[in-house]
């Protein structure tokens, strides 16, 4: 098939990129001709662990980029994957999904029918809205040239090219007949992947043998849109839970890691989203709750959970800044080195991350701020540009004369960091873990007072947890 895929953020690059590994004729389309050229040079204009080796692969053979619309005309699916920020009001604005729908409406090929997806999130009754423009700016007739189906995206940052390939379900909404066998077909190559073998498959990432049949789910559309939203509200409960249980186990002695693998261990529950943190953030988790919740007041079907939820939150937040306040009482002209920017490891997203809040708490009492994350502080200082803090090459630098080290992001690379020189260069030799990600046991055994979230200050954390077989 032809495939044409609007936005080359993370939805329309790894979605671009994975039909086209499945031999589709794929044109990601974009107006930003810097992020085009990107593409058509063979490199990836997000950061995404193997991105840049399979677009690549791919490029000038089954993989293309423009800023063009006209490659609509000749296109069989066209996939809408471009941002839907929050408002003030905390609604999704939809500006750019308008934009889309009614260039694609104008270049509509009336000879062919074809399927528009909305791949973005978007609210419910988003599908109607797009099938209204396009109808408007085409003047075709809606199921007869074309049909709107919703097809929400479930990837995860930094393991996005694992969740394209091995999704655990594919959730389609449509209430056309043609345009439901045409996305069906198109997701053959996705449902028997797991009959590929390596060298066939050419993929670029750790080949899941093991991989299971992904579920492939119809219902109607409004369900379809309202399933991602229901989602991630849901992951964003269960982390802020496991965040509140933290900060009783503090106050009781118990340990929150051997509390959240016992929690884990019941099959009802499961062991994903009950780590510890600072707090969820990111790209879409506080967008999404925060349009859902305004949704629900619109209409007047308060959510009360997902509120409590968000005001949780963003007390997590500030629990971080009060227990660095606790250690170091008064932070006014105290100097503290922070140790990641994004939301999570192994992805250059900073949009709306725990660090910007914790750090702008931390200027506001005064303290004197340094940072370092592996990828994401240019993208931080473009959206933080008012905070007047510190940016490090090297996490040695982040760390020279601070009186603490606050760990936000659980990367790799601060695991295997050389502790020790660390510990001669702090003024005092505090860590805040508030991943529980760090061998606290082998940092304090070098000198340094070291404590996490959710574990008594008796109790020491070597990131593990044994589970005794009898």
């Amino acid at each position: 098939m032809n495939i044409v895929c609007i936005g080359s953020g993370y939805v329309g690059s790894v979605t671009g990129a994975a039909f086209a590994t499945l031999g589709h004729r794929t044109m990601v389309l974009d107006i930003d001709v810097n992020k085009v050229a990107l593409i058509n040079s063979g490199k990836s204009p997000i950061y995404e662990p193997g991105l840049d080796e399979l677009i690549s692969a791919y490029v000038g053979n089954t993989l293309f980029a423009t800023n063009s619309y006209d490659v609509i005309r000749e296109a069989d699916v066209v996939f809408i994957g471009v941002g839907t920020p929050s408002k003030p009001d905390g609604t999704a604005d939809l500006k750019y999904i308008k934009l889309a729908a009614q260039d694609i409406g104008k270049h509509l090929n009336p000879d062919k029918f074809t399927v528009i997806v909305n791949k973005s999130t978007v609210p419910v009754g988003t599908a109607d809205l797009v099938a209204t423009i396009i109808e408007e700016h085409s003047k075709l007739q809606l199921n007869t040239h074309f049909a709107v189906v919703s097809n929400p995206e479930f990837l995860r940052e930094g393991f996005a090219l694992e969740d394209v390939f091995f999704p655990d379900r594919i959730v389609i909404g449509v209430d056309n007949e043609r345009a439901r066998k045409i996305m069906h077909l198109l997701y053959q190559g996705i449902l028997n992947a797991q009959n590929y073998d390596k060298k066939s498959a050419n993929f670029y990432f750790d080949y899941k043998l093991d991989a299971k049949r992904p579920q492939y789910f119809e219902t109607d559309i409004k369900s379809a849109e309202m399933i991602k939203y229901a989602s991630n509200a849901f992951l964003a409960v269960k982390i802020s839970y496991i965040n509140e249980m933290a900060r009783l186990c503090e106050v009781l002695g118990a340990n929150i890691m051997d509390v959240s693998t016992g929690m884990g261990l019941d099959s009802r529950i499961g062991n994903k989203f009950l780590q510890v943190s600072s707090g969820w953030s990111g790209s879409c988790f506080p967008k999404d709750t925060a349009e859902l919740l305004a949704t629900s007041r619109k209409y007047g079907c308060e959510l009360g959970v997902v509120e409590a939820t968000v005001e949780s939150n963003l007390k997590m937040h500030s629990y971080v800044v009060d227990k660095i306040k606790r250690k170091l009482q008064s932070l006014n002209g105290k100097t503290i080195g922070i140790l990641g920017l994004t939301f999570k490891p192994n992805t250059d997203d900073a949009r709306n991350t725990q660090a910007s809040v914790i750090i702008r708490e931390l200027v506001e009492v005064g303290a004197r701020v340094k940072v370092h994350d592996p990828q994401g502080m240019e993208m931080f200082r473009k959206l933080n540009s008012e905070l007047d803090i510190t940016y490090c090459d090297e996490p040695l630098q982040a760390a020279r004369q601070t009186d603490a080290i606050v760990l936000l992001t659980h990367w790799d690379e601060y695991t295997g960091l050389k502790w020790h020189e660390l510990h001669h260069v702090v003024r005092t030799p505090y860590i805040l873990d508030t991943r529980n990600f760090l061998n606290h046991r082998y940092l304090r055994e070098i000198g340094f007072d070291c404590e996490g979230l959710g574990i008594s200050s008796s109790k020491t954390s070597d990131r593990g947890n044994t589970i005794v077989a009898v």
